[in-house]
């Protein structure tokens, strides 16, 4: 189009006459002439900052331009043969990053597309960055769409670029000089600057957030690990701290309205479930409900800068740094279990019915950072056919869970030593009976033992646990959606009952409280009764492991043992017991 016809044309628009323009660059030319006072009959060169302003601009995405130049690089070496241009510009609309061929630096100077060169709207007029910059969403400006004479030779698309918080920090833009087609041959390079920036975004994103929890969401169980469409962080109660632009439109929240709310009134998953959505597990299996009825698919990492155990300090890698409070008995588990994870040493997890050993074995064996199988095997009534088919998987590296190993029966128990002759998975075994004292009676298999049992790790029962109030709080979040708290009396009867179902039984209780609240709160009357008769403390080991449970609240341990506050002074005073200074 001649000089005197883009004129004339935007002139049009002004009088409010219909061109076939799209509305993005009917509204940008507009608040060229009306807000900015831009005259389209005067060519104005491009503006390039001073080399002052320039490292100003610079210093300020200094850390967001090195973590997207490997990015950028990858998408040049893309575009390079076809006379591209790849040019970053800040939220300002100053040039801070460009990639183009050296032979073409005096030519790309000239036009702007060069380190410097602002293109904010209000000073190039009509242009990619400026629009983008505007709008927020990604944008051809293909020749005579841009306001400026100076600019009507160049074919330019940007995407933007957001910070963790939802707020626009940078542009990505990729223009050529001449472009002698027509507007849709930029389809191509609108696809690749949209998925660099979000790329980008994601790269931002991982850096920003090393020492939390990060899940990146894909609707493709393939592209879920090598390139996910979304992310986003969370903190350790399970609050969004940050996230990507895609994951706000995926999600479906405004600009900014998802920061610090929490994961599990967006999803049917809370924080604990981080873990089970981990390498190791095959991604079309890791199904993440959205609360409108949606399907994604996730991939939890975990913390890359492990955390220290409160009590025993050891460093808890990946999942198991999320499976207990500040207890002792459970640190010193968690402390050895993180120690042990990387080895081949076969693991026996003892313990009551429900008190996180298949949690635990997960968690172990998503400290591999390799994508490994993990295979689990029901012990209970598993017949030798059902075992014997486990052998091909057996062939491979990863861990094999033996489930309830107790419950094998003699023929069970031979199967699975056949199947771990020449298995190369790595064994993790979890009983609710005493395996050692059921192989001295003769009721299991002494060779098969000694296969699975290189180092026992004891999980203590939820009744003697220390941070029942920590694990009463994320059990609660994770099923409760609507916000309930949990009155005073509510709390000092959860507190004092007995558990003998553990983990599974809280939960499980907690899940009938919040179906039967019909307030604000959770009171005693919506807690379901007690399944089982409390069992007495026997023993002055045992009464002292109630005592510190329950932080030698006399009250407490009373209606936790089932007896007056009397006789447990009485026993406290018979067997010299004092509480810890």
């Amino acid at each position: 189009m001649r000089n005197q016809e883009h004129v004339a044309e935007i002139e049009r628009v002004m009088r409010g006459q219909a061109t076939g323009r799209d509305g993005v660059v009917l509204d940008s030319w507009r608040r060229c002439v009306e807000t900015y006072k831009l005259d389209p009959a005067r060519p104005s060169p491009a503006h390039i900052v001073t080399e002052a302003e320039l490292r100003s601009h610079r210093e300020q995405s200094e850390r967001l331009i090195a973590i997207a130049r490997s990015g950028l690089e990858a998408l040049f070496r893309q575009v390079s043969g076809q006379s591209y241009v790849l040019l970053m510009a800040d939220a300002q609309g100053v040039t801070v990053d460009s990639l183009g061929k050296p032979q073409d630096q005096e030519a790309l100077r000239e036009a702007g597309l060069y380190l410097g060169s602002d293109w904010s709207e209000h000073r190039a007029g009509t242009c990619a960055v400026g629009s983008c910059l505007v709008t927020g969403e990604a944008v051809t400006i293909h020749q005579t769409d841009h306001f400026d004479l100076h600019h009507t030779p160049l074919s330019c698309t940007a995407a933007p670029i957001f910070d963790i918080s939802g707020k626009l920090s940078a542009v990505l833009d990729l223009s050529l000089l001449r472009s002698p087609q027509a507007k849709a041959s930029q389809n191509l390079a609108m696809n690749l600057v949209c998925a660099a920036a979000r790329r980008a975004e994601m790269a931002n994103l991982m850096a920003m957030t090393r020492r939390e929890w990060v899940l990146r969401l894909s609707a493709s169980p393939e592209f879920l690990e090598v390139d996910p469409e979304a992310a986003i962080a969370l903190d350790g109660s399970g609050r969004i701290i940050g996230l990507t632009h895609a994951a706000q439109q995926v999600l479906g929240g405004a600009d900014g309205d998802l920061m610090g709310q929490r994961l599990d009134r967006l999803m049917e998953i809370g924080i604990d479930d981080l873990p089970e959505l981990m390498r190791g597990r095959p991604t079309e299996e890791r199904v993440i409900r959205l609360r409108d009825g949606r399907a994604l698919f996730g991939h939890a990492i975990a913390p890359q800068v492990p955390r220290v155990a409160r009590s025993a300090g050891a460093v808890l890698p990946g999942g198991l740094s999320s499976l207990a409070g500040p207890d002792p008995a459970m640190q010193h588990v968690l402390s050895r279990a993180a120690k042990l994870a990387r080895t081949q040493i076969p693991l026996l997890l003892a313990g009551e019915t429900g008190t996180g050993k298949q949690r635990l074995a997960r968690a172990i064996h998503m400290c591999d950072p390799q994508p490994r199988p993990f295979v689990a095997l029901d012990c209970a009534g598993a017949d030798p056919a059902a075992i014997d088919a486990l052998r091909p998987q057996a062939e491979v590296q990863g861990t094999l869970f033996l489930q309830g190993a107790d419950d094998l029966s003699p023929a069970g128990q031979a199967a699975v030593l056949r199947l771990l002759g020449d298995a190369k998975l790595r064994v993790i075994a979890s009983a609710r009976e005493d395996l050692a004292a059921m192989t001295r009676q003769g009721a299991f298999r002494g060779d098969l033992f000694f296969r699975i049992a290189g180092v026992a790790l004891h999980l203590p029962p939820l009744r003697l646990r220390q941070d029942f109030d920590w694990l009463l709080e994320r059990l609660l979040r994770s099923r409760n959606p609507d916000g309930l708290r949990l009155t005073p009396a509510a709390r000092a009867e959860l507190q004092s009952r007995v558990w003998p179902g553990n983990l599974r039984e809280l939960a499980s209780a907690l899940e009938v409280a919040v179906s039967l609240s019909e307030g604000g709160t959770i009171d005693i009357g919506d807690l379901p009764d007690p399944v089982l008769a409390q069992p007495a403390a026997e023993t002055a080991g045992s009464l002292e492991s109630v005592l510190d449970a329950c932080g030698w609240n006399m009250a407490q341990v009373a209606r936790r043992l089932g007896v007056n506050r009397s006789t447990i002074m009485r026993r406290v005073k018979r067997a010299g017991l004092a509480p810890p200074q």
